[in-house]
């Protein structure tokens, strides 16, 4: 039987090379990504059956990597490998599609266990945490978009910078773009979102999975 085909994406290398070692026997390992929107080329280049991400990237997180991945039409699986026990970071996972959520020191078997789930449809959560997230789902979802308001990929890019603490200057470095450019799409974010601080941003970034703190 064909193996299939799997992206890992972490910017920890020694992260990568520990999902390598384990996954390399089982599956055909065809590129990695180290933030979140090389991770959107990638699959969008390589068209894997499932990607193995952290959800704690530069530039796209993994939980907005995810969320370009659907927006461009591509519905490849994730997993979710974190070190952290949020139970709101897992549900916003879910309710964006993912389909397994593990904790980085489980158990190598949980890890394939999550993959073969995933691969023949279904979902896998981690068991310290599965209640609580069914629980969440199942509830009414919080902070739904406002219709026509919706950020571009690369303004929801900026605002990830922004609620990181970079200057213009550092974010405007780290998307290849000018300071000026920079500028002008937190003008954009700000007037749709109708907040005017720098703290008003990176509280609606955290609310909404754009930026994310993991231990």
């Amino acid at each position: 039987m064909k193996k299939k085909r799997i992206i890992l994406a972490d910017d920890h290398e020694l992260v990568l090379e520990g999902l390598q070692r384990i996954l390399e026997h089982h599956f055909t390992l065809v590129g990695t990504a180290r933030d979140g929107r090389t991770l959107v080329s990638e699959v969008e280049r390589l068209q894997p059956d499932l990607v193995v991400c952290d959800i704690s990237m530069p530039l796209l997180n993994g939980l907005e990597a995810l969320h370009h991945c659907r927006a461009i039409g591509l519905q490849t699986r994730f997993i979710f490998v974190t070190g952290s026990l949020d139970v709101s970071l897992a549900t916003r996972a879910f309710r964006l599609g993912a389909a397994g959520y593990v904790l980085k020191h489980a158990a190598t078997e949980e890890l394939l266990t999550a993959i073969r789930e995933a691969l023949q449809g279904r979902t896998y959560v981690t068991p310290r945490i599965a209640e609580k997230v069914l629980r969440n789902l199942m509830a009414v979802p919080e902070d739904r978009p406002t219709p026509g308001k919706e950020l571009s990929q690369r303004e929801r890019e900026v605002l990830q910078l922004i609620a990181e603490g970079k200057t213009m200057k550092e974010a405007a470095t780290e998307l290849e773009l000018s300071p000026r450019t920079v500028e002008f799409h937190k003008k954009n974010i700000m007037d749709k979102t109708g907040l005017r601080t720098t703290a008003e941003l990176s509280r609606y970034a955290a609310r909404h999975g754009i930026s994310v703190e993991v231990e």
